[in-house]
């Protein structure tokens, strides 16, 4: 324990002893998650994660492919290091895309990363890696935590983690607030040397994936083979007009069996 964590447990404890009403109407929700022990890493056991896993799969090669491109096309001129991972509708894979192209970064040497969950109506990075989301990106908005108490140390590479936090009634609402841009580009701000990757809603069904766009310096937009039309695809691309669309990942493009496996090939294409 370091001498700040210290003497901040010795503080609550004198906290506790003075006012000891204040931790009964706390409420559960505000309990901070801690990180994991320093040295040990989060064990990943989803089988969807594949950059964490055997990376010499050609699913994690996909990634690492996805990976390269995303670097070479933030680090052109200046650093644009808030990107936004999404979809025109559900079920089309955004997140998984998300936490592997984070894993990936995460990994390497040169890169710090920060995914941050941002779905707040069906949040999931936290199931896929297997932690608890109790202090997150709701209490950050809502209840003035500051991000630096809510942030997850993963103990994969330099990855850390932001879940969405509780449930909220109306996400966009929230989500059109100032106080929402004003808090990613103080993220932003805050953390200039490392990607911040935002998991986000889908475009087409809900509003608030729309606010955030105009803040992050590029998109990710994942399409399912099979999933979405071309149609909800060309409206998609509409809803993101004056944004920086990245690239597209192309999932399940290709789905076979070889030597028992299957494989997702992923393609992605700049505009």
């Amino acid at each position: 324990m370091s001498r700040i964590e210290e003497a901040l447990e010795k503080a609550e404890k004198l906290r506790n002893s003075m006012f000891p009403m204040a931790d009964e109407k706390k409420k559960p929700h505000m309990q901070h998650v801690p990180p994991p022990v320093a040295g040990a890493a989060l064990k990943v056991t989803n089988q969807l994660l594949v950059s964490a896993g055997d990376l010499n799969t050609p699913a994690a090669e996909e990634y690492r492919k996805l990976k390269s491109a995303i670097v070479r096309l933030t680090k052109s001129d200046s650093f644009s290091n808030m990107l936004m991972v999404t979809s025109s509708i559900g079920s089309e894979g955004k997140s998984i895309t998300a936490l592997n192209l984070a894993l990936s970064m995460a990994q390497e040497f040169d890169h710090t990363v920060l995914l941050v969950d941002a779905d707040l109506r069906k949040p999931s990075i936290h199931t896929y890696l297997g932690i608890e989301n109790k202090v997150g990106l709701t209490e950050c908005l809502l209840d003035g935590v500051d991000v630096k108490d809510a942030i997850i140390r993963t103990g994969i590479g330099k990855l850390s983690l932001l879940t969405a936090g509780r449930e909220v009634r109306n996400p966009a609402e929230v989500f059109s607030s100032q106080r929402v841009k004003e808090f990613f580009l103080e993220l932003k701000n805050r953390y200039p040397d490392r990607y911040i990757i935002i998991d986000t809603p889908p475009v087409l069904p809900f509003a608030e994936t729309r606010s955030l766009s105009s803040v992050v310096d590029g998109v990710v937009l994942v399409v399912k083979e099979g999933e979405v039309s071309l149609k909800k695809i060309s409206e998609t691309m509409d809803c993101l007009k004056g944004t920086s669309l990245l690239g597209v990942v192309y999932n399940e493009a290709a789905k076979y069996h070889s030597d028992s496996h299957l494989y997702y090939r992923q393609s992605y294409a700049n505009p």
